[in-house]
């Protein structure tokens, strides 16, 4: 914990005070321009990869970067993606998977997740991605075939399917590469607007 604290000292101390105005802006206006739904996983920094400032990017992070397609109900991914495409009005969605996903390498391996049965059924939410990768694809083709999966599920909310309707959004699908920094775009013409 003592890294967390001094980091807190050194943002305190070195960063706000050379970004005054930008928080003092932030602190009444909200605008991002794009929401970026990634993995939980620590490796993957979504204001790192793009270079983007506080205030830029409305950040959902889940494992294995799921968004379950749409269900009548309340649940906080719902709920973001909503207030970011309905709300904020958002012009760009990106979904980003990684290479080395923890998520992915556990379907793909067929492990056994019995000691974890909240993430277990978590990753339910993969099984088409699961069903639509070869046996011998393995982890990278999951990885990609989950991106794009999850774009088709994010295309079930309404607020995402009436924007998109309207040419308000568009949807883009990434696979970060950890060991390169490469970004692999996989975004369908279909989605991009």
């Amino acid at each position: 914990m003592q890294d967390i604290t001094d980091g807190v000292a050194r943002f305190q101390r070195d960063v706000f005070p050379a970004k005054r105005d930008l928080f003092a802006r932030l602190a009444t206006h909200h605008t991002p321009g794009t929401l970026f739904i990634g993995c939980s996983d620590a490796r993957v920094v979504p204001e790192l990869i793009t270079g983007a400032e506080p205030g830029e990017l409305f950040v959902v992070r889940t494992a294995g970067n799921l968004v379950p397609a749409y269900t009548p109900g309340a649940d906080g991914i719902s709920a973001s993606i909503e207030y970011a495409v309905a709300v904020l009005g958002v012009r760009d969605v990106i979904v980003c998977g990684h290479s080395a996903c923890g998520a992915m390498t556990a379907l793909a391996e067929g492990r056994d997740l019995a000691a974890a049965p909240a993430v277990a059924s978590w990753l339910r939410h993969a099984d088409a991605s699961v069903a639509r990768t070869a046996a011998d694809g393995g982890v990278p083709a999951l990885v990609r075939a989950n991106v794009l999966a999850q774009l088709a599920n994010l295309a079930t909310h309404p607020s995402v399917a009436r924007a998109l309707a309207a040419h308000r959004v568009a949807l883009h699908g990434w696979v970060y590469d950890i060991p390169t920094g490469r970004i692999d775009d996989l975004t369908p013409a279909a989605v991009a607007a």
